[in-house]
């Protein structure tokens, strides 16, 4: 009956679209459809139901890790529509799950909106490139695009290093090597240690958890290695920082200049629902420039944000100017805007400036006296966008 059901719930995530699946007990199965969380019309779980759901799908090693240690994660094909990232965890002595849909299908540089100049920093021959961002802003999806462009344009040895491996790539024009940690290897920190005799030449390292994993990650670029890995930041300024500060205190300067020297560029982005439906990635974007490079090894890192303002010709973008012009456009909602800014109390001055300007506009249409006042508060929304 598990079987049945369980399968019954993945069929229903791949044909609406749902990014993820959460069962607990005390609610029906509940979907996150469009970034919203939306309840199933089947009967609420039971501790007997989680248990034998979790059963029916976790290989046997995960359910003891679950037993020892509270929570387990791993990857599983449902057959030819999708795999799923699966998390499980106990909550109040019961068993709960959550499984993300990751398709099979790799999107395009332009169907996920990446920067342009993405591509040319994919040919780099060394240097890390970041990207950033909360759970869940799309991060893995972003890096399984820019993985698979040099797959299938490069000759490359791409190995990758991930918890659970979530979008499989096959072999193309690069030769592409996928550890699981976990699986093939017992960590991140010991794949790196011995990735460097494998002859790469790209390596995607799927999180920067620790000092040790950092450490590897910058050695491998100065040793001549594309480096792609992940962090849970916000914005690219907060992101050096935070490398930065995991660093011991006499060890700081040093990696200063070594971000310097081998970082590329950071992509921080957040996940938004899209208007009318679907979801939107809003970007952050800085490619180290040498006045960059200059900020950080000078520990000058609070320029950054004015550094990528006047970095255009380089693609590079701060986030709240992209969320701005998606609001703009009608893509996003205001409030959803406000929600994912740096700044939310900017953004919603702008904002309501934005919607007295539409508003005075259309009264000017009946009352011309107004129209004067409505000129000037367009110009004071043309001002806030160009700064």
């Amino acid at each position: 009956m598990a079987t049945i059901h369980i399968d019954r719930l993945l069929e229903t995530v791949v044909k609406q679209g749902a990014s993820d699946l959460h069962l607990t007990v005390g609610q029906p199965p509940v979907i996150r459809l469009h970034g919203h969380l939306r309840r199933l019309e089947t009967k609420t779980l039971t501790p007997e139901d989680t248990t034998a759901l979790m059963k029916s799908i976790t290989p046997e090693r995960n359910q003891q890790e679950l037993q020892e240690e509270g929570g387990t994660d791993f990857g599983f094909a449902f057959g030819d529509m999708g795999r799923f990232r699966v998390a499980i965890f106990k909550q109040k002595g019961n068993v709960a799950l959550v499984l993300r849909l990751i398709p099979y299908k790799i999107l395009t540089f332009d169907q996920i909106g990446l920067p342009r100049i993405c591509r040319a920093l994919c040919r780099r021959p060394r240097g890390i490139f970041l990207v950033t961002g909360p759970t869940g802003s799309g991060k893995t999806t972003t890096l399984a695009t820019m993985l698979d462009y040099i797959n299938a344009n490069f000759d490359r040895h791409i190995v990758t290093v991930e918890d659970p491996i979530e979008y499989y790539q096959q072999h193309k024009k690069s030769l592409f090597n996928q550890r699981e940690v976990g699986v093939d290897v017992p960590s991140f920190s010991e794949a790196l240690r011995r990735v460097l005799r494998q002859d790469p030449d790209v390596i995607l390292v799927g999180e920067l958890r620790d000092l040790e994993t950092m450490e590897s990650a910058v050695r491998a670029a100065e040793t001549g290695h594309l480096v792609f890995s992940t962090l849970h930041t916000t914005g690219c300024q907060g992101t050096v920082n935070r490398i930065v500060d995991a660093f011991p205190h006499e060890q700081q300067e040093q990696i200063r200049v070594q971000l310097s020297i081998n970082l590329i560029a950071v992509l921080s982005q957040a996940l938004m629902p899209r208007v009318p439906k679907g979801m939107v990635a809003a970007y952050e974007f800085m490619v180290v420039t040498p006045a960059i490079a200059n900020l950080i090894r000078e520990n000058k890192t609070y320029r950054i944000d004015s550094a990528i303002q006047t970095g255009k010709k380089y693609g590079m973008q701060l986030l709240d100017e992209h969320l701005w012009n998606l609001y703009k456009e009608g893509t996003v909602e205001g409030a959803d805007a406000i929600d994912r800014s740096r700044n939310p109390g900017d953004m919603q001055d702008k904002i309501d400036a934005h919607r007295r300007g539409i508003e005075i506009s259309a009264e000017e249409a009946r009352k011309q006296g107004q129209k004067g006042e409505g000129e000037e508060d367009d110009d004071i929304d043309d001002i806030q966008l160009r700064t």
